[in-house]
């Protein structure tokens, strides 16, 4: 029987991001890329552009250490409003590289299989789950024409939490993994107010966290970027370090800071090759 030192999450840190838009959540990952680690971003929010300002400020000879892949889905004006032009593959095509992270000539192979080096970066969440749902409402829009809603979104809710937050918690995937999503708030039956991840519907979101040992939170006060560790009144937030990590960080250096935090130094040897 394995001993408590030797669980994965002393090798491997699972991560949840929570945010309101424009708190700096994406561009803070550059701090990760200065100590030394390289990143695989499945970006479906199409705003990679701070991360790129803060990379080339700090650390530009480690620009080549992000790689990602944008991923979306073309719309167009139909008869009720926009509608997915041609077949909705944002979704697929991001399961499909959560195994392989392949396409054209780039090839870094299972991510699973990544090490502690590396970490794979879902950004956003939020914008994952609508890509799910466009696919899923595709497939049964396909066959009939009018379809049951609330079953597409429990189709939905069930794809993504199986298929994307399960998974890269799961003992077998062997690297870092960021998830990054806004906050969705939801008033309880007795009017408290409390801030979850937005995913896709109501269900999904309070559960999303359960997955993860570290949720964070990006926050504004005062005109002020910080990162908050510790929870508030509306945001339950998690730590597995509570009594080595500060309460809040500054977003310049802080996803960095909690890495330190939570697996020491990045070693020197983690730098990563194509496949």
């Amino acid at each position: 029987m394995p001993s408590l030192d030797q669980h994965q999450s002393n090798e491997y840190t699972k991560m949840l991001v929570m945010g309101d838009p424009g708190t700096g959540k994406t561009g803070g990952l550059a701090s990760l890329v200065k100590a030394g680690y390289w990143l695989g971003i499945l970006d479906y929010d199409n705003g990679l552009d701070p991360l790129r300002q803060f990379v080339e400020k700090e650390c530009p000879d480690k620009i080549k250490n992000v790689e990602y892949r944008s991923l979306s889905d073309k719309f167009k004006t139909g008869p009720d409003g926009p509608v997915v032009d041609g077949s909705a593959t944002a979704f697929r095509e991001g399961l499909r590289m959560l195994d392989n992270w392949k396409y054209g000539e780039t090839d870094y192979g299972n991510p699973a299989d990544w090490g502690p080096g590396r970490i794979l970066v879902v950004d956003s969440l939020t914008k994952m789950c609508k890509s799910a749902f466009d696919w899923r409402e595709q497939l049964v829009m396909g066959k009939a024409g009018k379809y049951d809603q609330r079953a597409v979104y429990y189709d939905t809710q069930k794809q993504v939490e199986k298929g994307v937050v399960a998974k890269l918690f799961s003992e077998q995937y062997k690297t870092n993994v960021i998830i990054i999503t806004h906050v969705h708030y939801i008033e309880d039956e007795v009017g408290v107010r409390k801030g979850y991840p937005r995913t896709i519907g109501s269900a999904l979101s309070p559960i999303v966290g359960i997955y993860f040992n570290s949720l964070i939170q990006f926050e504004t006060k005062g005109g002020k970027r910080t990162i908050r560790t510790i929870p508030s009144a509306t945001v339950d937030l998690k730590n597995p370090k509570p009594f080595a990590m500060a309460p809040s960080y500054p977003i310049e250096t802080g996803m960095a800071d909690i890495f330190d935090v939570l697996r020491g130094k990045i070693k020197p040897k983690a730098q990563l090759r194509r496949v």
